[in-house]
């Protein structure tokens, strides 16, 4: 492929990625606020997902750092195999997590007798650690939106053979995209007490 080549694959991938990236957060956002029971549809809360939804998370930590491994010893088709990995690791993720806020009702930080409601005692109970929780579910949610133009246009670039960009771009992205699928086991483990049995 030639710089032109490249140039126009990076081009024509753009408008996909800016709209797949606007998309994507708006479309969770109306799912997550829908309720299957609330049309009628009586399915089981799958309550069985969180714990695979998060190991998903933890995999896809450790296929990043695998990837940055395998490029930094020079080995790109591993690296590329890798990425994409975890790119359908994150995708699997999100639909997991869609369907089960679907079928279940929010769970609050520090509802012990899981009821919905937080009253002053279990507030008083979660003490700072709810705060805690509330700026790490928060900062995974923003960088969660933030990353889905950026893990895209940096596998772009490498498909499209631009390397001094990608490469440029990956020095961001990995960070972040590190930090959302760490934070997301977190706030599995951080929130998992309160899920109503």
């Amino acid at each position: 492929m030639n710089n032109q080549e490249n140039q126009t694959l990076e081009r024509k991938f753009r408008g996909s990625i800016i709209a797949v990236s606007i998309i994507i957060p708006i479309a969770v956002a109306v799912l997550f606020s829908v309720k299957l029971k609330d049309f009628g549809i009586d399915i089981e809360p799958l309550s069985f997902l969180p714990p695979i939804y998060a190991s998903i998370n933890a995999a896809t930590a450790l296929l990043l750092i695998m990837g940055v491994m395998a490029i930094k010893n020079g080995n790109r088709k591993v690296h590329e195999r890798l990425m994409t990995l975890a790119i359908a690791c994150s995708v699997v993720f999100l639909v997991m997590y869609v369907a089960y806020h679907m079928s279940a009702d929010s769970t609050k930080y520090g509802d012990i007798n899981a009821d919905g409601l937080l009253d002053d005692t279990e507030i008083a109970n979660a003490g700072w650690m709810r705060s805690v929780y509330f700026f790490i579910l928060i900062s995974h949610i923003v960088l969660s939106v933030a990353i889905i133009p950026m893990v895209l246009f940096t596998y772009v670039r490498a498909l499209a053979e631009r390397f001094d960009k990608h490469k440029k771009l990956a020095k961001i992205t990995f960070p972040l995209w590190l930090y959302v699928a760490v934070t997301g086991v977190v706030v599995y483990l951080m929130i998992s007490p309160y899920y109503a049995n």
